[in-house]
């Protein structure tokens, strides 16, 4: 049986991510997204990997409450272990039904231990809690807990809203501290930018001289973004490309191993399976890794095992041997391959871009003449890459009813230095998902419904562009099922 790229459960999608590492293992715990009306309680499930390829899902971990609880829906946490062995679980504990003073679902942050190493867990309902005074009792939720050594106790990062001011600007990361797990005392917001509506999934981490927040922006952009500083306590500094990707992929959290950092996050799927269909929430586990700059910045990529899983290359024929250089300083051109893409393949591509130049880029799933297709199109004037199809979203039969004054979709635009020169594209696609990485920084995820099958082309606008090199790979147990 092929193994599948991205994780799914078989029954449901996967929520956000809560990654623990022991032992050379990621314990990847998820909560587990039905789609079921009326809508069940949300459990913790759990699926494990030792090579970032192949997932063994073990199901349901941290089962939700009944529908008497406080815990209901058991929601996104964090896992520490002590030096003693004892592991402890941390997560939003809610249900629908528990109303605080406003009016709202209570969210509470509650407490599990496991002494069999993560086999069961024991909840603790003693030792669930709410929101202290000065914050909405109904946004306390994602606790995230690390130890600081310079301090000597542990830290708790709860995403949270302020009880008072801008209705769009509460959003705060609240903080309590502990010395041994079980008691917590509110302190000073570890984080208050009083910029968004709250940051989920924070997380926190330290590699070499820096120190990173990551958290999600829930707000307009519903974006995973980090900040750094050379201490826990800040000041947090704002890197030029602050994103880790685009709109689809979400609530991104951390995990080390061997000196390496790790990002699990969720491409969201989107109603009704279409290219138009609003985004949902949950969907489908990607990992992407980090690579640390000299000056403290991150860019985000494959990991080579990911990319080492594809392993056979696919023979991809142009109508002219590559390279293939195009010079087109006000018009357009493209090439479109002969053969079709495979549904599931890594791409790799080396491109050099004269400079001043408007376009260059990549057609997904094509036709033969290149007019429909997805579209990857990195604009080096704007420093930025996009995703793209045509045609776009149509309301009717005349040409005017095509939303072509739409420049790209819109919420999957990032921010990428295309300076003059060579530049490595990599894509990655599996059915109805695809990746995009630039020069193993940066990263583009998205869904892609509409188009199941075509070819491969690549173009240049407004300047001039040569495709260097093109390698094409799928993984021999798909290719020969």
């Amino acid at each position: 049986m092929p193994r599948p790229v991205f994780f799914r459960p078989a029954n449901g999608w996967v929520g956000d991510i809560i990654p623990f590492e022991k032992d050379g293992r990621f314990f990847l715990y998820y909560l587990h997204e039905l789609r079921e009306t009326p809508k069940p309680g949300t459990p913790w499930n759990l699926v494990v990997t030792d090579d970032l390829v192949t997932f063994h899902d073990r199901g349901v971990a941290l089962p939700a409450g009944s529908a008497e609880d406080a815990d209901f829906n058991a929601y996104t946490g964090s896992v520490v272990e002590e030096p003693d062995g004892l592991v402890h679980l941390f997560y939003t504990a809610q249900n629908p039904h528990r109303l605080g003073a406003d009016g709202l679902p209570l969210q509470l942050v509650a407490h599990a231990t496991s002494s069999d190493g993560m086999a069961t867990w024991e909840k603790h309902p003693p030792l669930t809690f709410g929101a202290p005074s000065g914050y909405e009792p109904a946004d306390w939720r994602d606790p995230f807990v690390f130890w600081d050594d310079g301090k000597g106790l542990w830290r708790m990062l709860v995403a949270a809203r302020h009880a008072d001011g801008a209705e769009r600007r509460r959003g705060v990361i609240a903080e309590l501290r502990s010395a041994d797990l079980y008691t917590w005392t509110p302190t000073a917001p570890f984080w208050d930018p009083r910029r968004y509506i709250t940051h989920e999934c924070p997380d926190v981490f330290q590699w070499g001289d820096w120190w990173y927040l990551v958290y999600s922006e829930f707000s307009e952009s519903f974006t995973t973004r980090y900040r750094m500083a050379r201490t826990p306590d800040g000041p947090w500094v704002v890197p030029d490309h602050d994103s880790i990707d685009g709109r689809a992929y979400y609530a991104a959290k951390t995990a080390e191993r061997d000196g390496r950092r790790f990002l699990f996050g969720w491409i969201a799927t989107k109603e009704g399976d279409v290219d138009d269909g609003p985004w949902q929430w949950a969907g489908t586990m990607s990992i992407l890794e980090a690579t640390q700059r000299g000056d403290g910045t991150l860019g985000f990529g494959f990991p080579r095992e990911l990319v080492d899983s594809f392993d056979e290359e696919v023979p991809l024929r142009f109508p002219e041997p590559l390279p293939v250089h195009f010079s087109t300083p006000d018009g357009y051109a493209d090439t479109v391959s002969i053969d079709e893409l495979p549904d599931t393949f890594y791409a790799r591509a080396e491109i050099d871009i004269e400079p001043d130049t408007t376009e260059t880029g990549f057609l997904l799933r094509a036709t033969d003449d290149g007019d429909r297709s997805y579209v990857l199109r990195l604009e080096p004037r704007r420093n930025r890459v996009v995703f793209d199809r045509w045609p776009r979203e149509q309301t009717g039969d005349a040409q005017w009813h095509i939303s072509g004054d739409v420049p790209f979709e819109i919420e999957l635009e990032r921010p990428c230095t295309l300076e003059p020169g060579r530049h490595t594209v990599e894509i990655i696609a599996d059915d109805d998902i695809l990746v995009a990485v630039i020069d193993r920084a940066v990263s583009l995820s998205t869904r892609i419904y509409g188009h199941p099958d075509g070819r491969l082309g690549f173009f240049a606008g407004e300047g001039g562009a040569t495709l260097q090199a093109l390698h094409v790979y799928q993984r021999a147990d798909t290719l020969h099922q």
